[in-house]
């Protein structure tokens, strides 16, 4: 039998080579340029890459990196480790606001873009607390020139909508019409499609060159279809009446040298909400590329405890504190909830233990989920413990396999956050959750320290992965593990997306949850499965977590 404290333990230094190989594949000599402290730098036609010291005399000076390129250009960049995280925001030749690049909950320490005019600028700005210098890597710079043409030559048109459009192009203000209507009635457009399904046709207007739809509803990041050589680009769906998806749109994104995979990167570059969706999330992203556009159908299951407001007094408390791991050899925010009138003492207490806890703290609300829910008397008290990660490339090195990273979690982190929060929450009454890699790792985290964790919240946990050194289409890694393993006491609740296939036809997390399941409950587990009309994304989850939590602890009879 596999030994559940090394579940995954090879897995995990084959990630973080990986990660490595990949950062180093990024890497070389960069171009050098004279700096002045205080003063505007600038960049200049010629130049493939560029690194720069941003120097910053106090908190809310900004430092400024001209860019003399040719409106088009594409840019990639990547931040250098700080004591403070700045603002990075992208500023017009005027000194208008163009866009935010980054700011400090970003994991992902990189941004892509595309210069709009001559003279805009990349402006640093010092967090409250001083950022005396930010180092800023740019890794690409290439000049405008290719695009793959997103023209569709062969697309059954299928939109009766669309259709009577194509009928009517040679006629006077067809075109204008149809917009005008659309802005009127917001996007995506709904129609009767078959088998009581809905007809779903994402639109824009006015791309030069392509559209692709980020978040689409199938397994990659579509192309949109141009109407003849109208300013109409479309693509059409046939959807459940349940579906509920958030997505982005990216206009114009231009061929990049490299790889496959930096020219998927390359999509972020212009992805932002649909221009003509009613129903942007987050309502107060600062810009467009932050929010993405809801489409939520008629039946879409409900979520009530992620949108209704509070009604019963005041919310529960949240208190920040860093965490720095001699093993992990990095550093991490450790949050902690309270509800309301929080008694450590009661036996009926849940403690959550939430992986990603960045994004389940500000984008997905959890600590307003879980108020609302307890208002609502779903749940008995739950406490929770938000454990984010350094940055992205730290994520993808510990969630999906790393032992210390496990190791950790259940024997500092926890045990420390249970004695801030003065509560020793026994194992069947906490739960760690997560989603995607964090949902794989809940699961393993679980059946590997089943003393800490007596329950697993997995949401579209990712168990297509597979260490290094197993088969390339090696998609049950995970379910062979779990099969090999003595049965452990924890209870497990599952969710996937019927959208979340797999690009190359075979695995994927809807097909591989569906096999776990079935493992699970050969080798005689509590677990459940629950399936639902959406993409891979936090629109979903944040519903989800609910339905998980009260699935597992739900007050019977409520």
């Amino acid at each position: 039998m596999t030994d559940g404290r090394k579940f995954f333990d090879v897995g995990a230094r084959d990630v973080l080579r990986a990660v490595l190989v990949s950062t180093l594949m990024f890497t070389s000599i960069p171009a050098q340029a004279e700096s002045a402290s205080g003063a505007a730098q600038t960049l200049v036609r010629g130049m493939t890459e560029f690194d720069w010291q941003a120097e910053i005399k106090k908190s809310g000076d900004p430092a400024d990196l001209v860019l003399d390129l040719a409106p088009g250009t594409y840019l990639f960049a990547r931040l250098g480790k700080g004591p403070e995280d700045p603002t990075i925001d992208l500023i017009s030749s005027e000194g208008t606001f163009l866009r935010r690049l980054f700011e400090a909950d970003d994991e992902r320490r990189a941004f892509n873009l595309i210069v709009e005019g001559r003279g805009d600028r990349i402006r640093i700005t010092a967090s409250d607390t001083g950022t005396p210098s930010q180092a800023l890597h740019i890794e690409k710079i290439v000049p405008p020139g290719a695009w793959r043409d997103g023209k569709a030559t062969s697309d059954p048109l299928i939109s009766p909508r669309l259709k009577a459009l194509a009928a009517k192009l040679e006629t006077p203000q067809a075109i204008d019409s149809f917009w005008s209507e659309i802005e009127k009635s917001g996007t995506p457009m709904l129609e009767e499609g078959r088998d009581g399904k809905a007809l779903v046709t994402f639109l824009y207007r006015g791309a030069k060159h392509n559209v692709r739809i980020f978040g689409s509803p199938s397994a990659d990041h579509d192309f949109m279809y141009r109407l003849a050589d109208s300013d109409v680009w479309y693509r059409s769906y046939e959807l459940p009446a349940s579906t509920r998806l958030a997505y982005r749109l990216a206009a114009d994104i231009p061929e990049v040298p490299g790889t496959a995979y930096e020219n998927r990167v390359a999509i972020l570059a212009t992805a932002q909400a649909d221009p003509l969706n009613r129903h942007p999330w987050p309502e107060e992203a600062v810009d467009p590329w932050r929010q993405k556009s809801l489409l939520e159908l008629p039946e879409a299951p409900a979520q009530p405890y992620a949108v209704e407001s509070l009604e019963n007094g005041p919310g529960g408390t949240v208190e920040s504190f860093p965490f720095k791991s001699e093993a992990l050899g990095n550093s991490r925010t450790v949050s902690l909830y309270r509800p309301v009138d929080f008694d450590p003492q009661d036996d009926e207490a849940i403690l959550l233990v939430m992986l990603d806890g960045t994004a389940y703290r500000t984008d997905v609300d959890g600590p307003g989920i879980l108020d609302r829910m307890q208002a609502a008397g779903v749940l008995p008290q739950v406490a929770a413990v938000f454990i984010s990660n350094p940055d992205m490339r730290a994520r993808s090195a510990e969630l999906p396999g790393s032992a210390d990273f496990a190791r950790v979690v259940a024997e500092e982190i926890v045990p420390l956050a249970q004695e801030k929060l003065g509560t020793a929450a026994p194992a069947a009454r906490t739960v760690i959750a997560g989603s995607s890699f964090g949902g794989l790792a809940a699961v393993r985290l679980a059946l590997a320290y089943p003393e800490t964790f007596g329950n697993a919240l997995s949401l579209s946990g990712s168990f297509w992965w597979h260490p290094r050194g197993t088969p390339e289409r090696d998609q049950e890694f995970t379910a062979r593990q779990v099969s090999s393993m003595d049965r452990q006491p924890v209870r497990l609740f599952l969710t996937a997306g019927l959208f979340e296939v797999s690009r190359e036809g075979y695995g994927g997390i809807l097909t591989t949850n569906r096999h776990l399941r079935t493992v699970l409950e050969a080798k005689g587990y509590d677990v459940t499965l629950r399936e639902y009309a959406a993409s891979h994304g936090y629109i979903y989850w944040r519903g989800a977590l609910s339905d998980g939590l009260i699935g597992l602890f739900g007050n019977k009879g409520d």
